[in-house]
């Protein structure tokens, strides 16, 4: 088992410093995400999940555990979240299968219903 808790942690540790270091690339980079992860014609939830499933193709654990516990709290299910972040393997192979544990504990650690 990873430790998503830790992954989250640190991907937000770094964020606040890059906020710091330069804050006109974080007031840049922010309003960007946000704007994209907004609600639209795709829900905001499948948003999150279609980010879940590019951060496994790129073998990223804090991009999956922070784009997981979002989806979460957007109201996507383990389901809907596994589901979505299984589509990166035809693309990415043994090592986005590989990355799938991230997701599982993430779906653990942040209670996905």
């Amino acid at each position: 088992m990873t430790d998503i808790a830790t992954y989250l942690k640190e991907v937000q540790q770094t964020n606040a410093e890059i906020a710091e270091f330069d804050p006109e690339v974080w007031d840049t980079f922010l309003p960007m995400v946000r704007s994209i992860s907004k609600e639209g014609a795709i829900p905001a939830k499948y948003k999150e999940i279609m980010m879940i499933a590019l951060a496994v193709a790129d073998h990223c654990p804090f991009c999956i555990a922070m784009h997981t516990k979002i989806a979460i709290k957007a109201g996507a299910t383990r389901q809907e979240i596994m589901e979505g972040a299984l589509t990166a393997i035809p693309m990415g192979g043994g090592p986005a299968m590989a990355y799938m544990r991230y997701v599982i504990d993430a779906c653990d650690e942040f209670e996905a219903p």
